[in-house]
């Protein structure tokens, strides 16, 4: 075991590895062809960035109706390394219109290329390679932009009212574009809203956006702001527009409002009597400061780490050597390894390192009743084992005590942690995350309830990994990252955050176990921070907490 240990010691630096800076990448798509004769392309672009061999889907943009040039207002910030290679691929697709997810969708093409391209470049033009190979028609345009300095977000909140209809048989349906005028008399899209239909005084959803994105730091930069009334051919009609700035929006941080006439100058050249074509107004603005992970462990922020392990029958029986869950003398199982890999990073950020691990899917002693939340070390009143070895070790005693049955049930393993995380959402500080470590070599059996666990786990302070051991299909448990890329509760719930990620191990068998622990812990210092920020709790800093608190050894 001891160079597993090793191995998953030298990715210790994980959390804290320092990347050069952080960058904002947009896109813009030219001349995408009509795959339909009868109607024009939903766009949506999905970014994928290379990870030991295999294409990991990072985010994607919103679905632009009926849109052969679309501009995306969704963006995407990455870390940039300097000394990395960091390969991205952004693949087109055409979005079903009564369905948004991929498996209706058309693949129109891709693009790859490095992170390092598009930095050198700025803005990084290139053809799309279509189905085959083949060089298309369509030009997808990639513009990168350094985050430098402020790292601040404003939340804002706008409505309108008496805007001009423009509709014959019904109001027209609104939406608002906020551009950035750059230095160079350029407009960059910073945001578009989503539509509210058959609405003349809308009220839009407020929404995020980062300082840098909105001006550039500079709060007296010119913005242009654009309201339209959406078309469902693609064609819309334009309502009017105004000009503001980040120092005007200032004004409704105290809960004023500050509000703006919509000009049509067309209108105002041609109507005598024309004021406006309704009024824009800011209802909020909010500055939020983004704290770093660090910032959060620093002040005493704690990282709960709690395993769950599949016992189910097709595991195979543990004595044989066939078995998943077989225990070799000297090779840990897949099982051991992923436990290991993933274990021996979140124990440096719990002071106590005492770790819950419970089973799923086995009947077990005395009764031999089926259970899927289970203690591994059958304390149920304290299920926690010291240190990862202590996991490691109550594994292995377990294994000849139960019987491996089934099904493969793991929402009760969710709600048991999720019963502790909601405990620490009432402290109102940022003192304990808590990562959920779920070990399956199965498609899950109850999909309904895990999907409405995950949907409630999202409101608070925790994050799930799911690791699939051995060479099952586990095509259906990408349904957990959402079909449409958010994951909805079968009752339409959306998650409020991501906070589940899956690999299967065997793209990682032949990596070093500090391959896995990467991949699957890259995106819990973002989920912390995501969920503090998003709850307004600041980290505490060092003097606020005994920085003599003690550390297992």
């Amino acid at each position: 075991m001891s160079d597993i240990y090793e191995s998953a010691a030298n990715s210790l630096g994980l959390f804290s590895s320092p990347c050069l800076t952080k960058v904002e990448l947009r896109l813009t798509c030219k001349g995408i062809s009509d795959r339909d004769a009868l109607s024009k392309p939903d766009p949506c672009v999905i970014l994928k960035m290379q990870s030991h061999g295999q294409w990991m889907e990072v985010d994607r943009t919103e679905v632009i109706r009926s849109c052969v040039n679309p501009t995306y207002s969704k963006v995407f910030t990455l870390d940039f390394y300097f000394e990395e290679v960091q390969r991205l691929r952004f693949e087109l697709y055409d979005i079903n219109s009564s369905h948004n997810g991929l498996k209706q969708a058309d693949f129109l093409g891709s693009v790859e290329c490095t992170l390092g391209q598009i930095i050198s470049h700025r803005n990084l033009s290139k053809a799309l390679l279509r189905p085959g190979g083949t060089v298309g028609k369509a030009i997808i345009t990639i513009t990168a932009e350094e985050l430098t300095g402020n790292d601040d977000y404003i939340e804002l909140s706008f409505s309108a009212r008496k805007l001009d209809d423009k509709d014959f048989f019904s109001k027209s349906d609104p939406f608002l574009e906020i551009y950035r005028v750059n230095d160079d008399a350029t407009m960059q899209l910073v945001y578009r809203t989503e539509t509210i239909m058959n609405n003349l005084n809308p009220v839009w959803k407020t929404f995020k956006v980062s300082l840098n994105s909105l001006c550039s730091g500079d709060h007296d930069r010119k913005l242009q702001c654009t309201v339209w009334d959406w078309d469902s051919n693609g064609k819309h009609d334009y309502i009017g527009e105004f000009e503001a700035s980040f120092k005007e929006m200032r004004g409704a941080i105290d809960g004023r409002q500050v509000q703006w006439p919509c000009i049509n100058s067309k209108y105002k050249v041609k109507k005598k009597n024309y004021k406006n074509s309704g009024i824009v107004i800011l209802n909020q603005c909010k500055i939020i400061k983004m704290h770093s992970f660090l910032d959060y462990i620093m002040g005493g922020c704690q990282i709960q780490f709690t395993v769950a392990i599949d016992f189910t029958a097709s595991n195979g029986d543990p004595r044989n050597s066939c078995s998943l869950h077989y225990i070799h003398p000297y090779q840990p199982n897949e099982y051991l390894k992923a436990l290991v890999a993933v274990g021996e990073i979140c124990q440096d950020y719990d002071s106590d390192k005492m770790f819950p691990a419970f089973g799923f899917g086995a009947r077990i002693p005395p009764d031999f009743k089926v259970s899927h939340d289970f203690a591994v070390n059958f304390n149920e009143d304290n299920p926690e084992c010291a240190g990862i070895q202590g996991v490691v070790e109550a594994y292995q005693a377990c294994l000849p005590k139960l019987q491996l049955y089934g099904p493969t049930n793991i929402a009760p393993i969710i709600q048991k942690v999720a019963k502790s995380a909601s405990q620490e959402v009432h402290t109102k500080e940022a003192m304990q995350y808590f990562i959920l470590l779920i070990l399956t070599d199965g498609v899950i059996t109850d999909m309904a309830d895990t999907r409405e666990a995950i949907v409630q786990a999202s409101h608070l302070p925790m994050s799930i990994i799911i690791v699939g051991i051995g060479n099952a299909d586990f095509g259906d448990m990408q349904m957990l990252d959402g079909d449409d890329g958010i994951l909805r509760s079968p009752k339409g719930e959306p998650v409020l955050r991501d906070i589940v990620q899956f690999v299967p191990f065997r793209n990682f068998k032949h990596a070093s176990p500090a391959a896995l622990a990467k991949s699957v812990l890259a995106e819990v210092p973002n989920q912390v921070v995501d969920y503090y920020n998003s709850k307004g709790i600041k980290p505490k800093v060092p003097s606020e907490y005994q920085s003599s608190r003690p550390f297992g050894p």
